[in-house]
C-alpha cells in the first residue's frame, strides 16, 4: 500500500483553498481524461525486438516497471532506460508503480549484461537508473559505476546518462558515480517542497537539490538533470519557485510532465495540466537559463533524452561562446 494523502497530510497551498482530487476512474471528454491525453498501444519489431533483449539478459527497465505512457514510441526509436539493482525499491513514493519491499541479492553480473544488450540494441545514448536499495552502504553507487564504464568498455562512442537516487545524501556515493565519468547526471526532484510528506516521504526536497549541486560541484563538465511531475495538488508559484530552485543549484536539463495515476493505491490527483501550460513552463524555464526543458503531458525523465543531451551541450558551447 502507497502512501496516502490521509496517510501523511500535507499542508494546504498558500492560499489555503483544500485542493479537490478527481476520480479514479474517468470517462473520456470535457469532465474527464482529456482527449488530447493519448498514448499509442505499444507495438512494432521495435519493441518486440527491445522486449526479448530484455527478457534474455534477465535485464529490467523502468518503462515497464513504472508503465511509461511513451513505451511504445521509444523502444521502436531504440531506446530505452535500463533498471538496475534489481525491480524492487526500499522505498514507497506515493506516485510511483514500482514494487516496494525487501530486495533480493546484489547482482554484481548485471553491469555486464546492461553493456551487452546495449550493445546488442546498436544504442548511442544509454540510460541507467535504478531502485532505491537504501539497505546497502553506499545505495548502490558502485554497481551504476561499474554499468557506466562496462558500457564504456562494450560500447566506445555511446553516451551515458544515468538517473540515480538520492544515495541518502551521501557524498562518497554521488563521487562514485560522477568518478565513472556519466556524460549525464539525473536526479530527479519529483514535486514542490510542500508535497513532499505525501509523495517521497523517505526523501528529503534539499537533500536532493544538494545532490545535483554536488554532482556539478564534482565535474562542472557534466550535464546535469531534474523534473517533477504536475497534478499532484501543486500552485503555480510552487512550480515557479522549484523551477528556480533547480536552476540555481545548477541544473542543466529540466523536465517537467504530467502525473498520472498508476493505480487506486496511488497518490490521487488534482487536475490535468493542459499543452499550452507545458508550452509556458517551457518558456518560462528557457527564460531561467536551463540548457535544455522538455515540457509535455507525456513527458518522462528519459523522453528523447538523446536529444535533451544534444541540445544542452549545443545550448552550453553557445553560452561560453
Amino acid at each position: 500500500m502507497r502512501h496516502r494523502w490521509e496517510d501523511r497530510p500535507v499542508a494546504p497551498p498558500p492560499d489555503g483553498t483544500p485542493t479537490e482530487y478527481l476520480p479514479f476512474r474517468q470517462e473520456r471528454g470535457a469532465h474527464g481524461r482529456p482527449e488530447w491525453l493519448k498514448a499509442r498501444v505499444p507495438d512494432g519489431p521495435g519493441y518486440r525486438e527491445i522486449k526479448e533483449t530484455m527478457r534474455g539478459l534477465s535485464l529490467h527497465t523502468v518503462c515497464e516497471e513504472a508503465r511509461c505512457p511513451n513505451i511504445g514510441e521509444c523502444w521502436n526509436n531504440r531506446t530505452a532506460t535500463f533498471m538496475i539493482l534489481g525491480n524492487i525499491c526500499t522505498r514507497s513514493c506515493g506516485f510511483c508503480a514500482v514494487l516496494t519491499g525487501k530486495p533480493r541479492e546484489l547482482d554484481l553480473e548485471e553491469p555486464y549484461r546492461v553493456a551487452d544488450a546495449v550493445k546488442k540494441m546498436g544504442l548511442r545514448h544509454a540510460v541507467i537508473t535504478s531502485v532505491n536499495r537504501d539497505e546497502l552502504p553506499d545505495g548502490g553507487a558502485g554497481v551504476f559505476a561499474a554499468t557506466i564504464r562496462a558500457i564504456r568498455e562494450e560500447v566506445p562512442g555511446c553516451a551515458v546518462e544515468v538517473l540515480t537516487p538520492d544515495f541518502k545524501g551521501d557524498r562518497a556515493a554521488i563521487k562514485t558515480v560522477i568518478d565513472a565519468k556519466p556524460d549525464t547526471f539525473n536526479h530527479n526532484i519529483e514535486t514542490v517542497p510542500r508535497l513532499y510528506p505525501a509523495v517521497r516521504p523517505q526523501a528529503k526536497y534539499r537533500r536532493s537539490l544538494e545532490v545535483l549541486r554536488y554532482a556539478k560541484e564534482l565535474d562542472p563538465g557534466v550535464l546535469t538533470k531534474s523534473g517533477f511531475m504536475v497534478g499532484l495538488g501543486e500552485v503555480e508559484e510552487e512550480i515557479v519557485q522549484t523551477m528556480r530552485d533547480l536552476r540555481e543549484h545548477g541544473v542543466d536539463i529540466l523536465t517537467i510532465g504530467q502525473y498520472l495515476r498508476p493505480t487506486e493505491n496511488h497518490l490521487p490527483m488534482a487536475r490535468y495540466y493542459t499543452p499550452q501550460e507545458f508550452a509556458r513552463y517551457k518558456k518560462l524555464g528557457f527564460g531561467m537559463g536551463f540548457s535544455h526543458v522538455e515540457s509535455g503531458p507525456l513527458v518522462r525523465s528519459s523522453y528523447h533524452a538523446h536529444e535533451q543531451t544534444q541540445d544542452a551541450r549545443r545550448g552550453a558551447l553557445g553560452a561560453r561562446a
